[in-house]
C-alpha cells in the first residue's frame, strides 16, 4: 500500500477535508470545534432557499417587497456585506439568491427570510430544522447572514456536510456559487471566493469573515471524477484562508482517488439454484460502490463467494454470499452478494427431482 503523508499543517482554527461523494474524511484538524461561522451561515440560508424553490412553495420569479428590517440602511448591517436592496423597490427572489450567495448579501438574507418564512426568527427555526434532519449536529442558528451572536455557532466538518448536501441535493442551485460577480442596482460585486480565480476546477462554496470569526472558506473542487469539499475556519487573513484551502484541496486529490469497483446491476456471479423456475439466479449488488483510497497503481480485486445449495424461491435483494473487494492483500471493501432478480419456485416435479438429488449428493457427499 502506498504510504500517504502526513496532512498540511495550517494556522487556522479548524480545518477539514471530505469527499463528496463518500463522505470520507481526508483531513480532520479540530472539525468537531465549535466556531462563529459568520458568513458561512448564507451556505443554510442558500439551502433553504432551494429546498424551497424546488418542492415549489416558492419560486425564483417571486417578486420582493424589502422591508424596512431587510433594508441595506438597517443600522445592525453597517459595515458588513450588502446586496443594496431598498424598501419600496421590488426585487426578485432570483436577484435575491445571487445577493446571498454572490455578494453575501446580509439585507438579502433577511429578505430572503421574511418572503419565505414570514419572519427571520421563522426562518431561522426552518434553518436549524433542516440541519438537524442533515445531522449537522454541533450547529445552531440565530440568524440567516451570520452577524456575531453568542450562540449561533458551527464546526468545520457540518459546514462540509452541508455543503455536500447542497452539492448533492441541489445542483442546479449550486451552479450560482461559481459565478464570479453579480451586478444588482447598477452595483457589481465580485465573489470573494478567491479560488474561482487560481483555480479552473473549484466551482464553490462561500466566504465568511468577522473579526470574532476571523476569515473563514469552504471550497469544492471536481478534478476527473472526484469532488472534494474543503473547510477551513478562523485565518489569518483572506490570502491565508485561499492558500490554506487550496492545500488542503492539492493534498487530496494527490494522495487520493475514488474507485469505483462494483456496479449496480452487474451480474458478478450466476450459480444454480436447486428447486426453481430458473436453472440458475443472477447475484450483484443492488447500488453502486465508491471507495477513497489512498493512489495506487496497483488494482483492487474483486472476490466472489455464493453460498452453497440456493434454493428457491429467492426474493431479489435476499443474501446469496459475500463480495470483497481487496488490493495489494489488504481489503477495502465487503458486502452481501444479493440476489438480483426472483426466482420462483418450480413445479412439483422439479421439486421432487431436485430434492431427491441434493439428497443423495449430501449422501455421498
Amino acid at each position: 500500500m502506498a504510504a500517504v503523508p502526513p496532512a498540511p499543517k495550517l494556522p487556522a482554527d479548524a480545518y477539514f477535508l471530505m469527499d463528496a461523494t463518500t463522505g470520507q474524511v481526508l483531513v480532520d484538524y479540530q472539525g468537531d470545534l465549535s466556531l462563529p461561522p459568520a458568513s458561512l451561515t448564507k451556505i443554510m440560508t442558500s439551502y433553504v432557499l432551494a429546498e424551497e424553490v424546488d418542492s415549489a412553495r416558492a419560486s425564483l420569479d417571486d417578486i420582493i417587497t424589502v422591508s424596512r428590517n431587510a433594508w441595506s440602511q438597517n443600522p445592525t448591517f453597517q459595515g458588513s456585506s450588502l446586496m443594496w436592496i431598498e424598501p419600496g423597490k421590488p426585487v426578485s427572489l432570483e436577484d435575491l439568491e445571487r445577493g446571498v450567495v454572490i455578494s453575501s448579501g446580509n439585507d438579502a438574507s433577511v429578505a430572503v427570510a421574511e418572503h419565505l418564512a414570514g419572519t427571520e426568527s421563522s426562518f431561522v427555526d426552518v434553518m436549524n430544522q433542516i440541519a438537524a434532519d442533515l445531522g449537522l449536529d454541533n450547529t445552531t442558528y440565530r440568524n440567516p447572514h451570520g452577524l456575531p451572536h453568542p450562540e449561533h455557532r458551527t464546526t468545520a466538518r457540518d459546514l462540509a456536510k452541508l455543503s455536500v448536501a447542497l452539492i448533492n441535493n441541489h445542483p442546479d442551485h449550486y451552479k450560482i456559487y461559481k459565478e464570479k460577480s453579480f451586478t444588482y442596482n447598477g452595483i457589481k460585486q465580485y465573489n470573494r471566493n478567491g479560488l474561482l480565480r487560481t483555480d479552473s476546477t473549484v466551482d464553490g462554496l462561500k466566504t465568511g469573515y468577522t473579526s470574532e470569526a476571523g476569515y473563514g472558506l469552504v471550497a469544492s473542487a471536481k478534478r476527473d471524477d472526484m469532488r472534494l469539499v474543503s473547510v477551513v475556519l478562523g485565518s489569518a487573513t483572506r490570502r491565508t484562508r485561499t492558500s490554506e484551502n487550496a492545500s488542503l484541496l492539492n493534498y487530496g486529490f494527490r494522495f487520493f482517488q475514488n474507485l469505483r469497483p462494483l456496479s449496480a446491476e452487474v451480474t458478478l456471479a450466476e450459480p444454480k439454484v436447486w428447486k426453481g423456475a430458473a436453472d440458475s439466479v443472477h447475484g450483484g449488488v443492488l447500488e453502486s460502490v465508491v471507495l477513497t483510497v489512498p493512489r495506487e497503481r496497483s488494482q483492487a480485486t474483486i472476490e466472489v463467494v455464493v453460498n452453497e445449495q440456493l434454493e428457491a424461491p429467492l426474493k431479489r435483494g435476499d443474501e446469496m454470499g459475500r463480495v470483497t473487494v481487496t488490493r495489494d492483500g489488504e481489503v477495502l471493501f465487503e458486502t452481501p452478494l444479493l440476489v438480483l432478480d426472483d426466482v420462483e419456485s418450480g413445479s412439483f416435479f422439479k421439486r421432487l427431482i431436485d430434492a431427491l438429488m441434493l439428497w443423495f449428493q449430501n449422501l455421498v457427499g
